[in-house]
């Protein structure tokens, strides 16, 4: 694969790693990438502006059919308008249901069920469409648009304010609006007659000055949403208006959260009139100026792949103008935030079954997260051996026929990159034994460093 650009630099996050962040070539030729998901195997499924979804391979080919095309009732004027979402069904693979966002040709927005044909995993059906939900949009711009199933098997759907500038409307703090909202639904059984549901724990149920679809509010065009992997938090980056891009992040079970918008750009003042008391809000736990040209976040994932371990527990992002990526840590008590210049109008990022990312930009490349400086695959010439694995109270590590020299410490991490263990070994150990009964069940890095400047990482599991 070609290496775009390699960009070193030093950054204090927990595990303390000088990081080596790259963005290898992994496929090209797309027309405007705007949104990547996998269908749980080793597809990626791309997304183009103008209402067509291409299949990408595990090995950087693009299948020469299209799985889906909707280009004919697909509006994409300007730049936020389109085939703008995606989401499988959790089963995918028996059902063959898959969940679009696009703009229709009256530049609404519309939430469409599509099937595959047959058992065929490379071909849609354009006929198949069941309009589940739709909702007017007054301008042509903040269109939101992701699509995500949450850990609750419920469809979480992205709405902005319905643009112009400012929310004129006041549709975000509006809750019978669908508009500048995170909704919920339940699209298990969608029929013709009955499309959706609503979850039964939706917080505004009951409520009749809101609408029983809506999750949380207050947000002005939260272009993409994710859900950690790991722990099932969820991630909101919300456009700014002129001076601040935010990152919200909770958990996935809290419900009827207000973002503050347009009371609050970020957490600075934007226009208060007649706006809640700002402790009922929730503010952004991490937020970026439009110094330096910044001026549109789009969201991405947090890193829970296994190929580089520094990078895990960091949430990803970009922005659109600097040509930036940023990822975001939690460490010392604070979010710590980190952009690397690379060349590419960043608007989407993707996830693949295996927890590695993916960033694609406008102009039609999709590249391939990596840290070569903490590849394991880099490092296989100095394996060691570490057993049993899993382990359940005793892990032994071998270091014969490495070849660390003077091997000085060995740490343990958690997947959230937080510090377990350290343990001093000496310089003609070949055999050191861990007490690991401490620790509890789950996925394990252990580190071992070298006098020399070496290091070698292996992943165990503890039962």
């Amino acid at each position: 694969m070609k290496k775009l650009t390699t960009i070193l630099c030093t950054m204090s996050i927990i595990l303390s790693f000088a990081q080596d962040l790259e963005l290898d070539l992994f496929a090209s030729g797309f027309n405007r990438p705007v949104n990547i998901k996998h269908a749980a195997d080793d597809r990626l499924f791309v997304v183009e502006q103008d209402g067509i979804i291409k299949i990408l391979n595990s090995d950087g080919s693009v299948e020469p059919t299209n799985f889906l095309d909707i280009d004919d009732r697909v509006r994409s004027i300007g730049n936020e308008q389109g085939l703008l979402g995606l989401a499988f069904h959790p089963d995918f693979s028996t059902n063959g249901y898959f969940f679009v966002n696009y703009t229709d040709n009256s530049g609404n927005t519309v939430i469409s069920r599509f099937s595959r044909i047959g058992v065929n995993p490379t071909i849609a059906d354009p006929n198949s469409e069941l309009i589940i939900l739709t909702y007017t949009q007054p301008f042509s711009n903040h269109n939101g648009g992701e699509l995500q199933f949450g850990p609750d098997g419920y469809l979480y759907i992205s709405s902005g304010d319905g643009g112009s500038g400012g929310d004129p409307q006041n549709n975000a703090q509006n809750l019978n609006s669908l508009l500048g909202k995170l909704l919920r639904i339940d699209v298990n059984n969608s029929t013709a007659s009955n499309p959706y549901e609503i979850p039964a724990d939706n917080p505004f149920i009951g409520n009749a000055a809101a609408r029983d679809e809506i999750w949380a509010y207050g947000l002005r065009n939260p272009w993409k949403f994710s859900f950690d992997a790991l722990t099932d938090d969820l991630w909101i980056a919300d456009v700014g208006q002129n001076a601040r891009e935010e990152i919200n992040l909770v958990p996935s079970t809290d419900a009827g959260l207000n973002y503050g918008w347009r009371c609050y750009e970020g957490s600075l003042t934007y226009n208060t009139s007649g706006c809640p008391n700002s402790s009922t809000l929730t503010f952004p736990v991490s937020e970026y100026t439009h110094s330096g040209g910044r001026c549109s976040i789009t969201g991405g994932y947090v890193y829970r792949g296994t190929n580089f371990p520094s990078l895990i527990g960091s949430y990803f992002f970009g922005d659109v103008c600097t040509q930036e990526i940023g990822y975001l840590k939690f460490e010392n008590g604070s979010w710590t935030s980190t952009f690397e210049s690379f060349s590419g109008n960043w608007v989407a990022f993707g996830e693949d079954i295996n927890g590695e990312l993916y960033a694609s930009s406008l102009g039609g490349n999709i590249f391939k997260i990596t840290d070569a400086l903490l590849s394991l695959d880099e490092n296989n010439e100095n394996t060691i051996s570490i057993y049993p694995n899993p382990a359940n109270t005793i892990l032994n590590v071998n270091f014969s026929g490495n070849l660390l020299t003077n091997s000085s410490v060995i740490t343990i991490y958690n997947v959230r990159g937080q510090l377990m263990k350290s343990i001093p070994t000496a310089t003609d150990d070949t055999l050191s034994t861990i007490n690991i009964s401490d620790l509890n069940s789950g996925f394990y890095f252990l580190k071992i460093d070298s006098e020399d400047g070496k290091s070698v990482i292996q992943k165990f599991v503890v039962n």
